[in-house]
C-alpha cells in the first residue's frame, strides 16, 4: 500500500502547514540508512516518521528506533503499522519541546529526520545544544539549506557557524521531488553532520561565543565594526580596538570570518569584559 492509499484509509490529507512531504523512494530510504552508519547496538531518534516508510528500514538495522511524531492524526496509523515491533517506540510529541537526554535514557544515539524548511534551524539548534548531543545527524532538508550549512568562509551564515561549531556537515546525496509524496516544488538533499566530542575551536564559553557571532550577523550587510557596535551595545571605537586585538580588519563582513577568527574575537571580548570588570 502506497502513502496515498494509506493516508486515504485513515482519512488523512498531508498538511502544508507541517511541511508534510513523505519520502517513499526505496533507494533514497536505503541511502539514508546507509549514510547513518547504523549497527545492531544503535539507538535512533527519528523525527517525523510520517507514514513509517523510513522507520521500517531503520528498524531493520538499529537496536532501537524512537519515532517522534507531532501530528496526532498519524499516531493510530503508526501504532497499527509497528505494534508488533517492540524495539520501535512511538512518541507523540513536538521535538522542540522534548528533552533528548530523557528520551534516549542518556544512551549514545543518532538522529535521522526529514525536516520541513520552516523548522530546520530551530531543530538543529535544539539537537546540537542538547545533553547529550547525538553522535551524528542524517537530515533530509531543502537543497538550499544544505548548501548553506556546508558553506565555506566567505559565504557563511549564522546557521552555518552554529552547525560547524558543533559538527562537520557534508551533503551526501540530492533527492528529486519525485522521491516524495505529495511532490514538493523544491529539491532536497541529505546532509550528514558528524558531531564533535569537543568543538574544533577553543572559546572562553559557548554563550559568549554565540553572543559575539549573533552580534556580527545582526546586520550582515554592514561592516563588522557597525554590526558589532549595534549587536554588543558598545561604541565603534571600542569595537575597532577589539577587532584589531583579534587580528581582524574592521571593514570585513560577518560571512567572511572563519571559526578560528570568531573564537579569537570571543576571547578578545572576554578579556575586555574582564578588564572592565
Amino acid at each position: 500500500m502506497n502513502d496515498r492509499e494509506l493516508l486515504e484509509q485513515y482519512a488523512i490529507m498531508p498538511k502544508k502547514s507541517l511541511g508534510q512531504n513523505f519520502l517513499h523512494d526505496p533507494n533514497a530510504l536505503q541511502k539514508i540508512v546507509d549514510v547513518a552508519a547504523l549497527d545492531p547496538e544503535t539507538t535512533v531518534v527519528e523525527i517525523g516518521p510520517g507514514t513509517g516508510n523510513l522507520t521500517r528500514v531503520l528498524a531493520r538495522h538499529a537496536a532501537r528506533v524512537i519515532a517522534v511524531e507531532l501530528d496526532d492524526r498519524l499516531i493510530p496509523l503508526l501504532q497499527r503499522e509497528f505494534d508488533s515491533m517492540p524495539h520501535i517506540d512511538l512518541v507523540h510529541a513536538d521535538i522542540l519541546e522534548t528533552n533528548l537526554g530523557q528520551l534516549v535514557g542518556q544512551q549514545p544515539y543518532t538522529v535521522v529526520a526529514n525536516l520541513p524548511y520552516y523548522i530546520t534551524s530551530a531543530v538543529l539548534r535544539h539537537l546540537l545544544e542538547s545533553t547529550p548531543r547525538p553522535l551524528r545527524l542524517v537530515l533530509t532538508v531543502q537543497r538550499e539549506v544544505a548548501e548553506r550549512l556546508t558553506a565555506p568562509p566567505g559565504h557563511l551564515s549564522l546557521l552555518a557557524v552554529s552547525v560547524q561549531f558543533y559538527g562537520q556537515p557534508a551533503i551526501v546525496t540530492r533527492l528529486s521531488p519525485a522521491a516524495f509524496w505529495p511532490r514538493p516544488d523544491i529539491e532536497s538533499a541529505v546532509i550528514r553532520i558528524d558531531v564533535y566530542d569537543t568543538p574544533p575551536v577553543d572559546v572562553p564559553n559557548t554563550g559568549l561565543f554565540f553572543k559575539v557571532v549573533r552580534a556580527g550577523f545582526s546586520q550582515k550587510r554592514k561592516q563588522l565594526r557597525n554590526a558589532l557596535s549595534g549587536g554588543l551595545g558598545i561604541n565603534k571605537q571600542e569595537v575597532e580596538v577589539l577587532l584589531e586585538n583579534a587580528g581582524i580588519l574592521a571593514q570585513r563582513r560577518a560571512e567572511t570570518l572563519t571559526l578560528d577568527e570568531w573564537a579569537a574575537l570571543a576571547w578578545t571580548v572576554a578579556g575586555s569584559s574582564s578588564s572592565a570588570g
